[in-house]
């Protein structure tokens, strides 16, 4: 999943894309309010925005407000300072999902995104299920079988994606969004590649492909 990052604390920002990376997240990192706020201008790019409430030229709760005056219902963490009791009224008052008093730990940072894209997508539980497989992303592991399967990061990320939006297709520029971010040195093949080793590892007939539409968990 593709996560936001906006933080200008240099120090603070690189801990915090540093644990998401960590646990399986795709991160771009911002420092300036008004580059994240054209970065949120292209519709669904991201799954979830972590946002600093003081920001350089666009705060955090300008960003907020404007991004929900669209229709796009991107989850939205806050990131204040403990003292800010008014700006996170105001915060989840301008329809933020959930914030964060700094300082705090990166493992309930990420448990609330998990918790934030769980709920976005429709899902209550924490583990995704698809026939005999289940994803613990809490864990970053999964069971095949009730055994656990040996994935490489870009292998598990990509099978979190797909579990994550069944039965939905996701189109090649999405996929290769959400798993590679804004890299510019990226093999056409890809993501290919992965697709190719999670089905052998999967069965091959796990991931449906549509010409057209992209890919997805192959109907129950």
């Amino acid at each position: 999943m593709q996560l936001l990052l906006v933080e200008d604390d240099a120090l603070l920002g690189d801990g915090i894309k540093e644990g998401l990376l960590d646990a399986g997240f795709t991160v771009e990192w911002l420092t300036d309010g008004l580059a994240a706020w054209h970065a949120l201008s292209v519709p669904h790019q991201f799954d979830a925005v972590v946002l600093d409430i003081n920001l350089p030229h666009m705060d955090g709760l300008t960003i907020l407000k404007q991004l929900r005056a669209k229709p796009d219902a991107i989850p939205v963490l806050l990131l204040t300072a403990r003292s800010q009791i008014d700006q996170r009224i105001e915060g989840l008052n301008s329809g933020a999902d959930d914030y964060l008093p700094k300082p705090f730990a990166l493992g309930e940072l990420t448990a609330r995104l998990q918790a934030l894209l769980r709920r976005s997508h429709g899902h209550a539980s924490e583990t995704l299920s698809w026939r005999n497989i289940r994803l613990i992303p809490s864990k970053q592991q999964v069971l095949l079988d009730n055994q656990t399967l040996e994935l490489t990061a870009t292998e598990y990320r990509l099978l979190y994606l797909l579990m994550m939006n069944a039965p939905h297709y996701l189109s090649r520029t999405q996929l290769e969004e959400k798993l590679f971010g804004w890299q510019s040195e990226l093999e056409s093949n890809s993501l290919d590649v992965h697709l190719s080793h999670l089905r052998k590892k999967l069965g091959v007939d796990a991931i449906r492909n549509q010409r057209g539409l992209g890919w997805r968990m192959d109907a129950e």
